[in-house]
């Protein structure tokens, strides 16, 4: 079987995409799902992991820095720090903002696809700014899968549409579809 990772990104309105994508996903479901949401720095630790995991048939966690990566679970970054991939585990960092964010979708997708290269399947969610835009190009000349949310299904388009200006999108996709889309491709690659 190739491995893969799945790498979202997702702004204003992501609780909702999220949830959506996520509750699409079965048990069975074999690739770790990495989760970057802008959050304000003063949220409870643990919030939104308690609020996905209602949802999702997989494992929701909040990712602590050194956690080993493991198929088949949903990692969520924690509020005020980067999440970056690095050899099999997660590491945190406090490094600066990056599009006025931290986390910082950008920051995941660059680190993701300098790790695992065309094993990334990076997805755009809503959002109101470009955070996300130079991560897909990234993805994109590793070899990745970039696939990104239907503007016109989105709560807030501005993210969608600049990932979409890259060129850099193999499928644009309504919400509701994204969790049956990424269950087929999960399904193909066994």
């Amino acid at each position: 079987m190739q491995r893969a990772m799945v790498i979202v990104g997702a702004s204003l309105g992501g609780f909702d995409a999220i949830s959506a994508l996520l509750s699409r996903l079965p048990a069975s479901f074999p690739w770790p799902v990495v989760i970057v949401q802008h959050r304000s720095a003063e949220d409870t630790a643990d919030t939104l992991q308690v609020m996905l995991q209602r949802l999702c048939a997989l494992p929701v966690r909040e990712v602590e820095d050194k956690d080993p990566i493991v198929a088949g679970h949903v990692y969520v970054a924690p509020p005020d720090y980067h999440l970056l991939i690095d050899r099999g585990a997660f590491a945190l960092s406090t490094e600066a903002r990056v599009s006025h964010a931290r986390p910082s979708i950008d920051v995941l997708f660059d680190s993701a696809a300098a790790t695992l290269g065309s094993s990334v399947v990076a997805v755009v969610l809503t959002g109101a700014n470009a955070d996300g835009a130079l991560g897909v190009v990234r993805v994109k000349s590793e070899g990745g899968l970039v696939l990104v949310q239907d503007p016109a299904t989105a709560e807030s388009p501005a993210m969608p549409l600049a990932a979409i200006a890259t060129a850099a999108a193999d499928e644009v996709l309504p919400l509701e579809a994204i969790g049956d889309y990424l269950s087929r491709l999960a399904a193909s690659r066994m």
